[in-house]
């Protein structure tokens, strides 16, 4: 019964495909008919596919599907699983609306002129269905499928308008940094089954030694790519060349999410061995300073958040690191809620000024609704208590500092970062300056309504994730989830609101200063925020490796293909040799080989007379011989 969770969306994600082409190509008020239909089953494919969820969690379905005598499949569900499954598809509903309305068919033109993005939900669709088979494999070998399935499609995301000027090559950078982490999941699974004779996650328990430091290390290494930790978190970035509501829910609860779910999941097996946890806490606080900063500085909206996001999961692998992964678990909710509103916030933006330049943006005063809502996530992602992710960072905090005191300090300082990025993004996307909100014309009323209400809902599941806060709340959740919290620390909660408070001033203060910056004071934070130059580094291995292989390929058309041109000319002078020459040499001596036999066999005839005294003379002549042998040999 299980299955039915990840297989509905995958199989209806055809049908979704078929119904849009065939029930929005018309013009006029039957094309809006067609993107309400399409809205509609793709609204309703996320709705059926969490109820199956809670179904799930509620009657503790389970899976199992035996591909080969040694390989079977299992699906369940675990605490950590079933948020995962829950989440996953709600956040999705939102999304899918807003995409029906503010996206259309690749060459289409606008929203409101275009074909209803049929491929678009279609491709949402079958995301959320790989999402939640990777969510609920139990076993080596279903995830690598779930893994394989999450890359493709979101590939065919990133380059959904594969018709814009290098959509494509970033589409495919980004799954070639991903997809050199993946063979970090087949070595793990290798080792796994080498230690153990089996790809379920039940007998991992059984690895140990250095198999188990390979599996560890293989999963830390396609986790810390999936999530975009450094060094990894520029691919980010390229993907942001796909569409508004791709970002969202690849940012917020699918593919960067498939990373930290991997180590909540296997925390267990990983802290087995001591160097996992320091990895861990290293490459979290390192992205989420990285990350923090280059936020900071990014002008560009949406990369603003893409680096947000890095730094944000930075802080769920110091949770993991620090032994808290329940932590983890809960700041993935909050954080997924906030970040997909941010996005389609950013959308909209872009709708109305024709660029996702922040500099060109201040809509407050144009969309005071969309400003409001945007601020409930903007304040969440600065850690303004008492909305829901400023709980989650705090216990983060607090399980740093159940580490050591200075992981505490450093995730406040992470934290401050958060606060005064998020004011940047807000008051430059939605203050109430002077520029902006005039370029261009606003999307059709019913376009913006949609988009406008699904931005609502997400900002609402913020609101409502802040209950957190109230008394009781969260430490019910955690027994609920079986997971643990660490002690508060009331030092820890003061500095950390106090940077919070400086991150907002030093915002406001930072975009008065952005104004009267030189062009070259510009130009510097703009190669900064670019990941401090990490794209154009990997962009200069990259040329090596290709100059390398470019001259490995002249070696092989000069020396290799040389060597085998020379044995296929030497061949062709053999046989054109033995056709002039060599039948004559050949028979020649086949001829006189059976001469010389012929001779030999009259010689041996001759020797046949058939009288009785010859034979006795020859007998004597070699009882002779033998004698003379025998005694030469006696006197020796």
């Amino acid at each position: 019964m299980l299955w039915s969770v990840p297989l509905l969306p995958l199989l209806v994600a055809p049908g979704i495909y078929w119904l849009g082409r065939h029930g929005s190509n018309n013009q006029g008020s039957d094309k809006n008919s067609g993107r309400a239909l399409l809205g509609l089953v793709g609204a309703a494919t996320a709705i059926v596919t969490s109820l199956i969820a809670g179904l799930a969690i509620l009657g503790d379905w389970s899976g199992v599907y035996r591909w080969s005598s040694q390989i079977v499949l299992l699906v369940g569900m675990t605490p950590v699983s079933a948020v995962f499954a829950i989440v996953v598809p709600l956040i999705a509903l939102p999304i899918i609306l807003y995409s029906v309305y503010h996206e259309s068919e690749p060459g289409g033109g606008a929203a409101s002129t275009g074909q209803a993005p049929a491929r678009l939900v279609a491709l949402l669709a079958a995301f959320v269905g790989a999402m939640e088979l990777l969510v609920l494999a139990e076993d080596l070998v279903t995830l690598l499928i779930a893994w394989e399935l999450v890359g493709a499609c979101s590939w065919a995301l990133i380059a959904h308008e594969w018709r814009e000027t290098g959509n494509l090559r970033d589409a495919a950078r980004a799954f070639l940094v991903t997809r050199f982490g993946d063979l970090g999941l087949y070595i793990a699974a290798a080792a796994a089954y080498a230690g153990t004779g089996s790809f379920a996650f039940a007998d991992l328990t059984q690895l140990d030694g250095w198999l188990l430091n390979v599996f560890i290390a293989g999963a830390v290494l396609a986790a810390a790519a999936k999530s975009a930790q450094v060094p990894f978190s520029p691919w980010l970035f390229a993907a942001m060349s796909g569409p508004t509501p791709v970002s969202a829910l690849l940012h917020a609860a699918t593919m960067v999410a498939a990373g930290i779910y991997l180590v909540i999941r296997l925390h267990a097996e990983m802290s087995a061995v001591a160097w996992f946890g320091p990895v861990a806490i290293a490459l979290g606080l390192t992205t989420a300073l990285a990350g923090g900063v280059v936020a900071c500085l990014q002008g560009h909206a949406k990369k603003l958040l893409a680096a947000s996001t890095s730094a944000q999961y930075g802080l769920m692998w110091l949770a993991v690191g620090a032994g808290f992964p329940g932590v983890a678990l809960v700041h993935f909710v909050t954080h997924a809620f906030m970040k997909s509103a941010l996005f389609l916030a950013a959308g909209i933006a872009e709708r109305h000024v024709g660029s996702y330049s922040l500099d060109a943006m201040r809509l407050g005063r144009l969309l005071p609704g969309i400003a409001a809502a945007t601020m409930v996530a903007s304040l969440a992602l600065a850690g303004v208590v008492p909305l829901s992710a400023a709980w989650s960072k705090e216990e983060i905090i607090t399980a740093a500092g159940h580490q050591a005191s200075w992981l505490a300090v450093i995730a406040v300082i992470a934290g401050g970062l958060s606060a005064l990025y998020a004011t940047r993004f807000q008051l430059l996307a939605f203050g109430r300056g002077s520029r902006g909100g005039t370029r261009t014309a606003p999307s059709p009323p019913g376009h913006t309504r949609m988009e406008a209400a699904a931005l609502y809902l997400l900002s609402a599941g913020t609101l409502v994730l802040s209950l957190l806060w109230w008394p009781g709340v969260g430490n019910s959740l955690a027994d609920l989830l079986s997971i643990r919290l660490p002690p508060t620390r009331p030092w820890e909660l003061i500095v950390s609101l106090l940077l919070v408070a400086l991150g907002i001033v030093l915002g406001v203060w930072a975009l008065r200063r952005e104004v009267s910056d030189s062009s070259r004071q510009r130009a510097r934070r703009a190669e900064l925020a670019e990941w401090f130059g990490l794209p154009a580094l990997a962009q200069q291995g990259v040329g090596t490796v290709m100059a390398f292989s470019h001259g490995l390929a002249r070696f092989d058309d000069r020396v290799v293909d040389a060597g085998i041109h020379a044995s296929a000319r030497f061949g062709a002078w053999l046989a054109t040799l033995g056709d002039r020459r060599g039948e004559g040499w050949f028979d020649g001596a086949t001829s006189q080989l059976a001469k010389g036999v012929d001779w030999m066999g009259q010689w041996a005839r001759q020797a046949h007379t058939g009288q009785t005294h010859h034979y006795y003379t020859g007998i004597a002549a070699g009882l002779a011989a033998i004698l003379i042998i025998l005694g030469t040999g006696a006197l020796l």
